[in-house]
């Protein structure tokens, strides 16, 4: 797999995980916190990959 495959992936990741915190913040937002700390993790391990 190309390196620029594996942070396209990752941004997805990042993505769908910001939409979960969209999706949970009015209702959980102790879930919202873990999945938004889950997408800066995974768009900051595709800033990393990139460079």
């Amino acid at each position: 797999m190309s390196n620029t495959t594996i942070a396209v992936l990752l941004f997805a990741l990042g993505g769908f995980l910001i939409g979960g915190v969209y999706a949970t913040w009015k209702s959980v937002k102790f879930m919202a916190v873990v999945l938004g700390i889950g997408a800066l993790l995974a768009i900051g391990g595709a800033i990393a990959w990139l460079a």
